[in-house]
């Protein structure tokens, strides 16, 4: 499978031989956009960590409960996905665009396949806007730049950063990548983040020393705290920085477990 003639993906190969990340998660929430070798690390990683796929549920339903909390009762309009992933079920256009039909949405990721699907599948309602850029996610200054032709920077914009800041494995640099995202945004509006946690379970850090020998792309656990750290001068929204499946819970959504994948932590915090 190649990236389509003229796609935003043209010129990127698709590497079937490792494991990539966006696959193994598709493969976790029950899509089809993945390899024999994305199952195969998946369910090795399973294997140590038995909620790894429920993980991955428990963090769409805290996007879903984030992105419609944000619309309809923070209403913010204009959402910047970093880390967008393959497109599945309750995209952030689709819960923002059903709440508040005119909403603008940027999706970031780099990932060939997730630009071939993308382009296909993430397109918005009538009202709103859906655009797709192709950078990494250290890349701030293209983003930004990039994203300005959609959204309006003068107006509360929300950052959503699920999943994303573990695969920028030097510290500083990530905290240098989140603040100067939030820097860039007016009061008014917010970060929604998650990220995996260590020194909650050692088979999460057993799964994690698999990926980083098998995967594409490595990434590392960082600790509550440091977690937490990202939201600096922010004002953190309730219940705070909790397990996924723990933030604002419902059971009609998916992750309402709540007690699954402690060592999945969360947030949304407002920029005062």
């Amino acid at each position: 499978m190649t990236a389509l003639p003229g796609s935003a993906g043209e010129g990127k190969s698709l590497d079937q031989s490792r494991p990539h990340s966006a696959r193994v998660w598709d493969y976790w929430l029950g899509g089809k956009s993945h390899y024999q070798v994305d199952r195969e690390v998946g369910d090795q990683m399973e294997q140590l960590v038995p909620d790894a796929a429920e993980a991955a549920r428990a963090d769409r339903g805290f996007l879903v409960r984030a992105v419609r909390h944000l619309t309809a009762d923070a209403g913010i309009r204009q959402f910047l996905d970093l880390g967008a992933g393959l497109p599945t079920s309750r995209n952030t256009h689709e819960v923002a665009q059903h709440q508040a039909p005119d909403s603008r949405v940027v999706y970031v990721d780099n990932d060939p396949l997730v630009l071939r699907y993308a382009e296909a599948l993430l397109t918005s309602g009538p009202r709103g806007v859906t655009e797709y850029v192709d950078a990494d996610v250290r890349d701030v200054e293209t983003i930004l730049e990039r994203a300005r032709n959609t959204l309006d920077f003068s107006s509360p914009v929300a950052v959503m950063m699920l999943g994303i800041v573990q695969f920028i494995v030097d510290d500083g640099q990530a905290r240098e990548v989140v603040g100067r995202f939030v820097d860039e945004l007016p009061a008014g509006s917010h970060l929604a983040l998650a990220h995996p946690v260590k020194g909650v379970s050692a088979e999460v850090d057993a799964a994690l020393r698999l990926w980083n020998a098998e995967g594409a792309d490595p990434q590392t656990l960082r600790t509550p705290d440091e977690v937490a750290g990202y939201f600096d001068g922010l004002e953190i929204l309730e219940p705070g920085v909790v397990p996924c499946a723990a933030w604002r819970p419902d059971d009609a959504d998916l992750g309402g477990d709540r007690t699954v994948a402690p060592w999945r932590i969360c947030a949304v915090g407002r920029k005062p």
